[in-house]
């Protein structure tokens, strides 16, 4: 640790807690894994100092500044860190290592206990992600687990997770399905730096000696994309492949879409963006669907019509391993049933077909 307060990337785990004094809305876009907002200048506030900076002074706007960060830092005194004891180490930072993150760590080093400011302040963290997501995804080895939509892939992967394995879901770190219906209900999707550093943070929990299992995907989940070296390194790695039955994977559908059955209306929206592939005539019979409640048959007709020629098209093409993946059959992708499967997939991993 440097004596003057100052601290790099690589150190922030010696730290018992990470603050980020950003604006609730440069949080909001990105931040360290863990960190707490402790906003110095509100969204407004700090919109406000940097109109005044380009339009009147720069002094004048330093002038108004230092008075809001101080009112705010007292602030945050009293309601959050009273309570810490004289050994408390805070790592402080803001945008790039400056005035709001040195004058709260300059008052909380007053104080008494031993903070210190990121050096860089957050574009360091940015840098520290970008170089890390081209390099560490290469050093894993990961299974690869394929199959038709309604697979059941990602609860799979839950189940994997349960009984021990080691999983990457990005499906969950991106709060999205992966396909035109994929959108969830309640929660949007992170900003692409978000999710690049909550995929940093799971890579970096995970161990170098056992395989890692994730899903395939394409490029993009969502809005978001997937790095470039993971993509690459999950596309030449070692595959297995769900073969569950058409019935199982319309059962699957229904109730893991559960949601859409409440609101038609979002569905049909969402099926709207599959009129240039499908027509206005299949589009049309989906609005009879929809209308009538038939989700067995709009299901079935969703995955015979769209999903399962764009699966038989994209994986041997996508996943170089794809046709020698082993295969596993099932009729039953209930939790139970999907309980099951994992730990015939487990009860296999040591196989000679499944190493790299």
């Amino acid at each position: 640790m440097k004596t003057q307060g100052v601290a790099n990337v690589t150190q922030a785990g010696g730290f018992d807690e990470i603050i980020d004094v950003r604006s609730p809305a440069e949080y909001a876009e990105d931040h360290m894994p863990g960190a707490v907002n402790c906003p110095v200048l509100s969204n407004e506030e700090r919109a406000r100092v940097g109109t005044l900076y380009k339009q009147e002074s720069p002094f004048a706007a330093k002038k108004l500044g230092a008075a809001l960060v101080a009112r705010h830092i007292a602030e945050h005194i009293e309601a959050r860190f009273l309570d810490k004891p004289r050994e408390w180490k805070p790592l402080v930072y803001c945008w790039r290592g400056g005035k709001r993150s040195g004058a709260m760590t300059h008052v909380l080093r007053q104080i008494g206990w031993h903070a210190s400011a990121l050096e860089g302040g957050y574009k360091s963290w940015r840098r520290h992600v970008v170089a890390q997501l081209a390099e560490l995804p290469r050093r894993y080895s990961f299974r690869v687990v394929t199959g038709a939509t309604g697979s059941g892939k990602s609860r799979l992967l839950e189940a994997l997770a349960a009984q021990g394995a080691q999983v990457l879901d990005l499906e969950a770190l991106a709060a999205h399905k992966g396909s035109v219906l994929g959108g969830l209900p309640d929660e949007a999707q992170p900003s692409q730096r978000m999710f690049e550093s909550r995929l940093l943070a799971v890579l970096q929990g995970l161990t170098f000696e056992r395989p890692v299992f994730v899903e395939a995907e394409s490029r993009k989940i969502g809005r978001l994309q997937v790095p470039d070296a993971l993509l690459e390194t999950m596309r030449a790695s070692p595959c297995l492949r769900i073969e569950a039955t058409f019935a199982a994977r319309v059962r699957f559908l229904i109730g893991d879409y559960d949601y859409f059955l409440a609101d038609p209306a979002s569905l049909q929206e969402k099926l709207d963006c599959l009129r240039e592939l499908q027509g206005v005539e299949t589009l049309s019979h989906w609005r009879t669907l929809v209308g009538a409640r038939d989700w067995p048959a709009l299901v079935g007709e969703l995955l015979e019509k769209h999903y399962d020629p764009l699966y038989k098209r994209s994986q041997g093409r996508n996943y170089i391993r794809f046709a020698e993946a082993p295969h596993y059959a099932t009729d039953d992708l209930s939790p139970a049933g999907l309980d099951s499967l994992a730990r015939r997939i487990l009860a296999n991993e040591a196989l000679p077909d499944l190493q790299p």
